[in-house]
């Protein structure tokens, strides 16, 4: 059964494991061949540890967030730390993409530099839009949990058409972010999401639902990866992955509360 999602952590085939009359078929040498990094003797994926390292990485975010919050309070400028961060944070992603072995090195680094980023952005934003923040952060906060809940008691099932849908979406809306930052960059021309009128707000909300869908794939291949036994390194790989999804639903959630705002 092959698992995919829009996050390029978590649709990496190179750890995907054909199961055959019921049992799964994992050759261990030539895992480690390829890896020669890995020593499988360290156990193998769990969800429990997916979920610590998960709560590990979102420590460091939030660390590197403030960092970046307190010297912006502080008079700091805080454009260069945001900038830097994102493009730090982005460089580590293609590198865990690439290679995924060594994402118990390359996440808390992301964590950190993402962190630089959130922070920043977010200091941004609440300058312009007091409580902005922490409604945003409600946000992600309340709709990761009903997204959990929503997947823990199989109410929402993920299955294949599912998973095609919501990454079809997803590479639409990327696809149409980079059009617009193209256009934005070459011939100063800005689409219609940058402004506040019903429509841009109307796709805010569509793109918070398609982030919000992503979440039940990460969940899925969480899961379904911790069944096939992955290698111990595939824990902090998964952690990484969903916690670039909380990040992109929470700044999808501040540009949705700043165009709503700025009506007022």
């Amino acid at each position: 059964m092959n698992f995919n999602s829009n996050n390029p952590f978590l649709k990496n085939d190179k750890f995907t494991k054909e199961k055959q009359g019921g049992v799964t078929d994992f050759n261990a040498s030539q895992t480690v061949e390829r890896y020669n990094t890995i020593d499988l003797t360290n156990g193998t994926m769990t969800i429990q540890g997916t979920i610590n390292k998960s709560f590990i990485l979102l420590a460091l975010l939030l660390v590197g967030a403030f960092a970046t919050w307190y010297l912006t309070a502080s008079g700091y400028n805080p454009i260069v730390l945001t900038v830097g961060g994102a493009i730090v944070g982005f460089v580590l992603v293609l590198i865990a993409a690439f290679k995924p072995h060594l994402s118990g090195k390359l996440a808390p680094g992301y964590a950190i530099f993402e962190g630089l980023f959130i922070g920043g952005i977010s200091a941004i934003f609440e300058a312009r839009y007091p409580g902005i923040v922490i409604q945003a952060v409600g946000g992600t906060f309340v709709t990761f949990l009903v997204c959990l809940g929503l997947y823990k008691f199989r109410i929402v099932k993920v299955n294949q058409t599912f998973r095609n849908v919501v990454i079809a979406a997803t590479l639409a809306i990327a696809t149409y972010y980079l059009i617009s930052f193209i256009a934005s960059l070459v011939f100063n021309f800005q689409m219609f999401h940058h402004g506040s009128s019903l429509m841009s707000i109307g796709f805010s909300a569509f793109v918070i639902v398609i982030a919000a869908l992503n979440l039940f794939l990460d969940f899925d291949l969480i899961e379904d990866s911790a069944a096939k036994q992955q290698p111990k390194f595939m824990e902090w790989f998964a952690a990484m992955g969903l916690l670039i999804t909380l990040v992109w639903l929470y700044i999808e959630f501040l540009r949705l509360l700043s165009k709503i705002n700025s009506r007022n």
